[in-house]
Formats: structure tokens, sequence, C-alpha cells
């Protein structure tokens, strides 16, 4: 890994290594830039993502891509009702000389996608979660770090209900990010169909490698944060809270619950890294409207006449900010 004689030639290189990833990233995955780079604020800010889209949107190539761009081992789980908590985190089995040996499950990897994660039930949908807030499972009293630098990059397709175990606002809550991928345009539609229907095969490079992800996690920890900013971020986060002081007439009118102090401290991680990867050095108050919606959008509820009226979350989030 390179030695960086300052935070300003560290953060420089940030800038420079996320405009490596985009391209490489772009070789296979076509558009979808606002994702991407929502995704890779949240793994450089080592915070774990929601990724809601319907199906064929490529969120598993997604993943798949960039993982395979930032050189980390990854492991694909396909969340099925019937999967159990030790299909994810392992379990204790017996070798021929009647010993007991843990086997690793899939959770054991640098990024780890739950593909569909509501599709199972809360207590295998708790398990990974377990794995998410301790970076570490517990197996018959036995402690197992997971590998660092660790990540989980969840799906869920919005469409489509029956059968499924939504994850409930608690477990929703662990989430840095929730992001959505909408439909491509026209034209990035095309582009996708003339790649995908060719017999041409896109390599992706390697740009970054564990050691130097989390030498930039801990770089994005050390960016100094003016006051008036993080004021703003968690005046922000207190607006969505019907029934408290400061609390916004949209909250009052619209909303159920507002969203938590970790909605708070995830508004300034994110702009401080939205700073980094602009190519600044310190983060303002358009850092942190650039990351409130995916912050945000899965910690509030709505109300019923929010419902009724057919008021999005991100209506309601763009109205607060």
């Amino acid at each position: 890994m390179t030695k960086f004689t300052s935070d300003v030639e560290a953060a420089n290189a940030l800038a420079a290594a996320y405009k490596k990833l985009k391209a490489e990233i772009s070789k296979v995955v076509i558009g979808q830039e606002e994702v991407v780079r929502q995704v890779l604020t949240g793994i450089f800010c080592q915070g774990h993502s929601l990724l809601v889209g319907v199906p064929g949107l490529a969120k598993t190539l997604l993943v798949q891509t960039i993982a395979t761009s930032l050189d980390l081992q990854f492991k694909r789980i396909q969340f099925t009702p019937d999967l159990m908590p030790s299909d994810i985190v392992g379990a204790e089995t017996m070798d021929k000389e009647r010993n007991f040996k843990f086997v690793r499950g899939p959770v054991f990897a640098n990024i780890v996608l739950a593909d569909e994660i509501n599709r199972t039930p809360p207590k295998t949908q708790a398990a990974l979660l377990e794995s998410m807030q301790e970076y570490a499972v517990t197996i018959a009293g036995q402690r197992y770090d997971l590998p660092r630098p660790f990540f989980v990059l969840a799906t869920q397709n919005p469409i489509e209900q029956e059968g499924t175990y939504p994850l409930p606002e608690a477990q929703l809550d662990r989430f840095m990010f929730n992001i959505l991928l909408t439909y491509p345009s026209m034209q990035d539609e095309i582009s996708v169909v003339k790649n995908t229907t060719s017999d041409e095969v896109r390599t992706v490079n390697k740009v970054l490698n564990a050691e130097e992800i989390s030498y930039f996690q801990h770089l994005v920890r050390r960016v100094p944060v003016p006051d008036n900013v993080i004021e703003y971020a968690v005046n922000l986060a207190n607006k969505t809270r019907p029934g408290v002081a400061g609390s916004s007439a949209v909250a009052k009118d619209y909303l159920e619950w507002g969203a938590g102090p970790r909605a708070s401290q995830f508004l300034v991680l994110g702009a401080k890294c939205n700073a980094l990867l602009n190519g600044k050095y310190s983060p303002d108050i358009e850092d942190v409207q650039a990351i409130a919606r995916p912050v945000l959008r899965h910690r509030i509820v709505r109300n019923f006449k929010a419902e009724a009226e057919g008021i999005r979350v991100d209506d309601l989030i763009g109205k607060l900010i």
C-alpha cells in the first residue's frame, strides 16, 4: 500500500481512486451512476446498504462488479423461506475423529450480497443483522470475528410482497443507506442490450485492496466538520420527529415516526465521504443534502394521511431539506 505523507495527499488519492472505480464499474454496469456512488460511499463509511428495485435492474451484477474492482472476497446468499441461520453463519459438525469442527458459512467474506432479504423469516434475518452490528458470530459460546472490511449489501423487490417478511424498522435502521434503483434511460437500455447480447467479455481491473479500503475508511472519519454542518444534520433529523421540540409541520402532518440519532451520525459521516469524493477536504451543507434521501427514507414512517394522499417518502424528505 502507498504511504501518504499527509491526509490531504490521501484525500486526493481517494478522489482519484473513486474516478478509476467508476470507470471500471461502467465497463459492465451501464448507467446507475448515482447508485454506484451511494454504494461506494457506504463502503468507505463502513456502512451497509439496502438496494431496492424491481427484478432485472442489475442489482446482483452491480455488487459483483464492485467486489471485483475492490479486490475483495465476495459471497452471495439467496434468501428463501426455508433458509436457516446456520446456512448463513455456519455450524459445528463432527469430523471422523468425532471432534466438533466449526464450518464457516457464507457470511465470512468481505462483501456479502443478501439477495431478497425479505424472502426469509425473521429468525434468519436476525442472524445476518447480528453479524452486521457485531462484525462477529457466536456459535456454541465461541466468538468468531468476521474478515474486515465487511459489508452487507441486501436487495429487496418492492413490487412482490406475497410470502415475504418485511424487515422491522429497528432492523432497517442498521442499514446506512436505502438505495433505490430505477429503470434505465432509453439510451442506457440500448447500450445494455448491445453489451449483453454480444460475445464480448469485459474485464474489470482491480483498483483498491482490503488494506487500502480500511485506510480510507479511517481517513473519512478524520475529516474535519464545521459546527454549522453538524447542527444542520442534527436539525434535519430532528425535523422528522413529530411531537418534539423543533419538529417540522411536515412531520406533524404526514409522519408517524421520525429518524433516530443514528440518522444524524450517518448524515455527518456520509457528508464527509461525499466531500472527499468531490475533491473537497471538508463537507458543507450541500454534502449533507446530497446523501439525505438514502439515509432517511427507511427511517421515517408515514402516517395514514400521507399514504391516503399518495405522498412518497422522498417527497417528504425533499420538503424537509
